[in-house]
């Protein structure tokens, strides 16, 4: 193994009652470094020899970790690297949109097995929700097709959908999919399915499919601005997801924006001018046309005026953001992403150079301030897919609690 290497890992405490961080901790190094010694897990984790010993036995046994050859490197003894195990646990990622349902299978380490999508009526989740469940009992088929065993490891569902939450709304506010908010959805799913079932909004998912697969992997701090039907922020702070107190925190596109040359202090919310919604209605495209992403890309692709105004109308909305999420969150960069095609994410950000004065343009810098992200109309499904994954074996603060005992 190479001394000189540079590992990334979260600390593991040696103190008692803090097995699951630790085990966490095991399976987070592993999945952004690879293969690793027990020493080197030791080391970059600054656990005791042996409470790494102890973990990496009980993973081999749980079927979440396996061993490679042995490395010889110089005189001492060789050393046995462990890697995760990618058939060691599943999870099942549900993005419901205004017009479509995408589901995504992935294995421990992130990779899709099976995705597949059904167009939803708009708007009724009546009548959605049955197709729905049809969706996910075709991918679990289509799962259990790729490995054995593959139910007894499934770790979740995870669902993922525009936001805000809980927000009282006219069920005819096509914005805020108000009927589909009032609609029991999370206990629908998780009777039909038989399995534990969390919902973010569709910025969060994007940002967790940037944490496993994307630009944010490895990164503590990273904001992910998510440009979709609408616009949104995925909160990445000190390596976790933060969602806020009613799974809100980052719903941006509902911030006023700035006014024009009208000179009003603040006009309409800002994902009403910059999101993919505004762009189609600029450009006369319907957003349930299931050639949406590629309409899209031939028009920021090909010259044309209508697609050049709105980049310049928008980059300075984004721009003013940009500078407030870089004030407010200190984060290491900011990644744009999202369903857009990446030539479109591409020259929003060279229309947004130089970016506004911040604390974040330092000289220091070993990235840049911001950078496009993924760019897949299938970004969202798999951060959900991610979400349950993350929650049963990334580090987080809460597995270091004592569960509550009511007296």
């Amino acid at each position: 193994m190479n001394d000189a290497r540079v590992i990334k890992a979260t600390s593991g405490t040696n103190l008692g009652g803090a097995s699951a961080h630790n085990r966490r901790v095991m399976v987070d190094a592993l999945r952004l470094n690879g293969a690793l010694s027990r020493a080197e897990l030791a080391r970059a984790t600054r656990l005791t020899k042996q409470t790494v010993s102890n973990i990496i036995e009980e993973l081999e046994r749980d079927g979440l970790v396996r061993s490679q050859d042995a490395v010889r490197k110089g005189r001492g003894q060789p050393a046995t690297p462990y890697e995760l195990v990618p058939e060691g646990a599943y999870a099942l990622g549900l993005q419901i949109d205004r017009y479509v349902s995408r589901c995504i299978a992935v294995n421990l380490v992130g990779d899709v097995l099976v995705r597949m999508s059904a167009e939803l009526p708009a708007g009724n989740p009546e009548k959605g929700v049955p197709i729905i469940l049809g969706l996910i009992e075709k991918a679990r088929a289509a799962l259990a097709e790729t490995a054995t065993d593959t139910e007894p490891r499934l770790v979740g569902l995870g669902v993922a959908m525009p936001g805000p939450f809980g927000i009282e709304g006219e069920d005819d506010n096509e914005w805020m999919m108000a009927r589909w908010q009032n609609y029991p959805l999370l206990e629908t799913l998780a009777t039909g399915t038989g399995l534990e079932v969390a919902r973010q909004n569709d910025a969060a998912a994007a940002a967790t499919a940037e944490k496993l697969v994307g630009s944010a992997h490895g990164l503590q701090h990273a904001v992910c601005l998510y440009l979709g039907y609408g616009l949104g922020a995925g909160l990445i702070l000190n390596g976790e997801l933060y969602s806020g107190s009613n799974g809100n925190a980052g719903e941006i596109g509902m911030a006023l924006a700035p006014g024009g040359a009208a000179g009003l202090p603040f006009v309409e919310p800002l994902e009403h001018q910059a999101s993919l919604a505004s762009l189609c209605n600029i450009l006369g495209i319907e957003p349930s046309d299931p050639e949406l992403f590629e309409k899209i890309e031939r028009a920021a692709t090909a010259p044309d005026e209508r697609v050049a105004n709105w980049m310049r109308e928008v980059s300075g909305r984004l721009r003013w953001m940009v500078h407030l999420l870089e004030t407010v969150f200190d984060p290491q960069t900011i990644i744009l992403c999202g369903g857009a095609p990446r030539v479109l994410l591409d020259r929003l950000i060279d229309h947004m150079q130089p970016l506004l004065p911040s604390l974040a343009a330092r000289r220091a810098r070993n990235m840049p301030r911001i950078q496009a992200g993924l760019a897949d109309p299938w970004a969202v499904a798999l951060g959900a897919a991610a979400e349950p994954i993350t929650r049963a074996f990334d580090p987080r603060f809460s597995a270091i609690l004592k569960p509550r005992v009511s007296p």
